[in-house]
């Protein structure tokens, strides 16, 4: 019997025919990339700011002397001069100002200056002199080479660098004149420096550009997750606060027909409802929140530990102090409590600016003022100027959005900034009562 050999199936990818699909591609890509007037300008200067223009005006000085010593090199050494070679020299000065802005389009007539001045030259090159570049035109199309590397991708530049050698070496082994001297491997050397310094130059660009856009993501995604963090925070402490009253609901529910002589059915019927929905509402309520106590569990959020209020100021206070910050409060209106919403929210606001006097203000003088209103809570956080460097923070420094956070869930406002004299100060305005506020 004879074997059989399986032969596995190609792929819609593989085979002669996508490898040279393939290969057309990448040639078509490299010839747009070749014969493209695309506008690309060069960048300027990122620091100083108000040297952003000096890699142009040197390279306009570059495209100026070159144009000189082009014109004084074809009249003295090679013994050409007139219009014809005033305009070949023109043309090349002018191709590194327009390659600063279209780099292609500038290479493209830097070839054409060459082209033209090897024309003129090549009658009159003798023993000793270069030929078909003058020394003055190596030096302005390194240049050239330079401005397109740094701005066009790194194929582009190895054709344009291998073009460029490639025309100069067939001119030379077609149309060099008896006893002029090759410049192959000059035009090699340079060329090729000039193409590998642009792309180190572009790559450190785009990588720099690239870490200051991740840099800005970065921040961006902190500043989300402690937004979130701190909404979770008080959707936990929230929480506690609804499930107590629901609780208080439930119970008062099923004590009111014991208060009540002789109930009648229909009252006993609709507080037992009452009842069975705020036990429903709760346990929804717990249901739907308690994946969040889950993921935190040791959060002052937790149901084993009563939410702080107003009342327990000084114990925090006094933690602050023993810190080193000195704190003086004064309090104004009537002292009463009031909402469990309005006092936790009150209470964390005052700890988050003390948090922050104490990380970017040690030394400093702070008070805390609350103001009871009839309808609304001042609260107010100000320090001095600190009296010593603030060490370096490492936390992701968005105490102010859970605060704002905070305040905007009561329907109230906060604002924060330096004040006058030197030092911060933090002030909110939250309703008494949140329910009127909407």
């Amino acid at each position: 019997m004879k074997e059989q050999h399986s032969t596995p199936a190609a792929g819609p990818g593989s085979g002669p025919g996508a490898d040279a699909g393939r290969r057309f591609g990448a040639l078509r890509t490299l010839a747009a990339g070749l014969f493209t007037l695309e506008r690309n300008p060069l960048p300027g200067m990122s620091r100083p700011r108000w040297l952003a223009r000096l890699p142009h005006l040197a390279l306009g000085y570059v495209a100026v002397l070159c144009t000189f010593l082009t014109t004084e090199q074809m009249s003295s050494h090679y013994g050409v001069s007139g219009g014809y070679p005033l305009l070949a020299a023109v043309a090349g000065g002018a191709s590194v100002v327009l390659a600063m802005f279209r780099p292609i389009a500038g290479w493209w007539l830097a070839l054409a200056s060459a082209f033209m001045v090897a024309v003129q030259t090549q009658g009159s090159a003798g023993e000793g002199q270069s030929w078909p570049w003058t020394p003055a035109g190596v030096v302005l199309f390194a240049f050239v080479v330079l401005l397109v590397a740094l701005r066009v991708p790194a194929r582009v530049t190895t054709a344009v660098v291998g073009l460029s050698v490639a025309l100069g070496a067939l001119a030379e082994v077609r149309f060099r004149p008896a006893g002029s001297e090759s410049t192959i491997p000059a035009t090699l050397l340079l060329f090729a420096f000039a193409g590998v310094l642009g792309y180190a130059l572009r790559a450190g660009r785009l990588a720099r550009s690239k870490l200051v856009e991740q840099e800005t993501l970065t921040e961006e995604e902190r500043a989300r997750r402690a937004l979130l963090e701190e909404r979770s925070r008080i959707a936990r402490e929230l929480h506690d606060v609804v499930a107590h009253h629901m609780s208080v609901i439930s119970i008062q529910a099923q004590v009111a027909p014991h208060l009540v002589e002789n109930p009648s059915p229909e009252l006993r019927e609709n507080l037992a409802g009452i009842r069975e929905n705020a036990l429903e509402a709760l346990t929804e309520l717990r249901r739907v929140l308690g994946v969040l106590r889950s993921e935190q569990a040791a959060d002052p959020a937790d149901p084993h530990h009563p939410q702080p209020t107003l009342a327990e100021l000084e114990g925090l206070v006094g933690n602050v102090r023993s810190a080193g910050l000195e704190v003086t409060t004064a309090i104004a209106g009537i002292r009463r409590p009031l909402a469990p919403g309005v006092e936790l929210t009150a209470y964390r606001i005052v700890q988050e600016a003390l948090s922050n006097c104490l990380r970017h203000a040690p030394g400093s003088q702070v008070e805390v003022g609350i103001a009871y209103g009839p309808r609304e809570l001042h609260l107010c956080v100000a320090n001095t100027a600190p009296d010593r460097k603030a060490p370096p923070s490492h936390g992701a420094g968005h105490g102010l959005l859970g605060m704002r956070e905070r305040a905007g869930m009561l329907g109230g406002e906060l604002a924060a900034g330096p004040r006058p004299g030197g030092g911060y100060e933090v002030s909110a305005v939250l309703p008494v009562d949140p329910r009127t506020n909407d």
